[in-house]
């Protein structure tokens, strides 16, 4: 599929943002003294007449005004996240040296969340993600291929016209509209995950606007999206290990299984593959690959384990309800049915960011790799497909550099499989002054 518009540029253009008019939120998570308002931005800010994006921003201003020293701007990760509930949420995710000295300015970037035009490709993505994975046969194989190509078709029909401009290059331009926006020369800025990607590349395209910025649980930089998936399986993996062993030795643990979680965890993935357990004729039934998916989601912080341990014991069973609902949290699926943005936004950003596009064959010749980077975690016989029949990427990111910056802080966790930290200190070390804390 070809995509639509011209390339974006992430060339600084003469485009001057109008100031932002503060007033009361709409949305009922608003508490106290969070503001909103909206920032026109362009497409392409090479290009301004070609279309605008509107930002959807909140103000949570510092709780101690004679203490503050500006403005704070934060992200959650993703991408594809909305990250404006960080101002509400402000208080769990900021100490109150933040709070009381800066003012918390959140925003759903371009493309998603409630800035708008948003990224709305399908309505149900059962038929996309929750068919037969891994394929044992030819036939289901190529329904992988046609749902892959299929959910593509659907973006670039539905949201052809704004995803050429939907990058992290063009989300760090933004960055750079906002902190003129609220008049400020410098700025500060705190980001989370994939929110560490795009804090970088703002800091390497506009280094003397940055005040002071925090990466945590950082991306390398540098790495192609299969390397990323590679080190993230390998994070899950671990983490998988860890919770596994963990039943074994806990006889209270809902899947210890006689202390053999391992064998018995692997037993019951087969089995998924032979004889995926229908929870409802409206629904996808629950395939090894649907499983692997609600895994994953548990791996990304042991407050899920539990839920796990349960859904894991029930799928025993022959009760898939339990695994079939952390494969809906994994998609953000609510419970009327239908989905937010992020996965279409995400898928897109992905793609956008990386100029590399493999063949299925190409894609197909890694799995050896996957395979003896994460046995468990990667039973797969095909490849990632996620970006194969993307249109080329028009905005592909920069190098990472940080030169000019100052020291910016990089935050990395042992034991985080979402984010490794031996991405985080690849992070650290693209930076010209990275200083990373463990």
């Amino acid at each position: 599929s070809d995509s639509t518009g011209s390339a974006p540029t992430t060339s600084a253009a003469p485009f001057v943002p109008a100031s932002f008019v503060w007033k009361a939120c709409d949305d009922s998570a608003s508490t106290t003294s969070v503001q909103c308002s909206t920032l026109e931005v362009p497409y392409d800010y090479n290009n301004p007449s070609a279309g605008t994006f509107s930002l959807y921003v909140k103000l949570r201003p510092a709780t101690n005004p004679s203490l503050r020293i500006g403005s704070m701007m934060v992200n959650p990760g993703g991408p594809g996240f909305g990250g404006s509930s960080l101002a509400d949420d402000s208080s769990y995710y900021f100490s109150t040296d933040l709070t009381d000295h800066f003012d918390i300015i959140a925003w759903d970037p371009r493309g998603t969340g409630k800035s708008t035009p948003a990224v709305d490709c399908v309505d149900d993505y059962d038929q996309y993600f929750g068919i037969d994975s891994p394929p044992d046969t030819p036939e289901e194989k190529q329904a992988l291929i046609d749902a892959s190509q299929a959910f593509n078709d659907e973006c670039m029909a539905n949201s052809g016209e704004i995803l050429p401009y939907i990058s992290t290059q063009a989300s760090a331009t933004d960055m750079n509209s906002i902190r003129q926006a609220l008049g400020e020369d410098k700025i500060s800025f705190f980001g989370f995950s994939y929110g560490s990607e795009l804090g970088a590349t703002w800091a390497t395209m506009f280094p003397q606007t940055v005040r002071a910025a925090v990466l945590d649980g950082a991306v390398d930089p540098h790495a192609t999206s299969a390397e990323e998936g590679m080190a993230q399986a390998k994070g899950f993996e671990g983490q998988l290990a860890t919770f596994l062993a963990a039943c074994s030795k806990n006889k209270a643990c809902e899947f210890y299984n006689g202390g053999k979680s391992e064998a018995a965890f692997d037993a019951l993935l087969l089995d998924l593959d032979a004889k995926p357990l229908v929870v409802s004729a409206n629904r996808t039934p629950v395939t090894q690959g649907v499983a692997f998916t609600a895994v994953a989601q548990a791996m990304y912080s042991d407050y899920y384990w539990a839920q796990l341990e349960n859904a894991l014991a029930d799928a025993q069973q022959g009760d898939g309800a339990g695994l079939l609902m952390l494969y809906d949290d994994y998609y953000q699926r609510k419970d009327d049915g239908s989905y937010g943005n992020e996965l279409e936004a995400f898928v897109n950003i992905l793609c956008a960011d990386n100029p590399d596009r493999m063949t299925v064959e190409e894609a197909d010749e890694l799995v050896p790799q996957y395979q003896a980077n994460a046995p468990r975690f990667s039973p797969g016989t095909t490849g990632d497909y996620t970006c194969v029949f993307w249109p080329k990427a028009l905005d592909p990111r920069i190098k990472i550099t940080g030169q000019g910056a100052g020291p910016i802080v990089v935050i990395g966790t042992t034991g985080d499989a979402a984010t490794p930290l031996a991405s985080t200190r690849n992070m650290v070390k693209a930076l010209e002054e990275g200083r990373l804390i463990v």
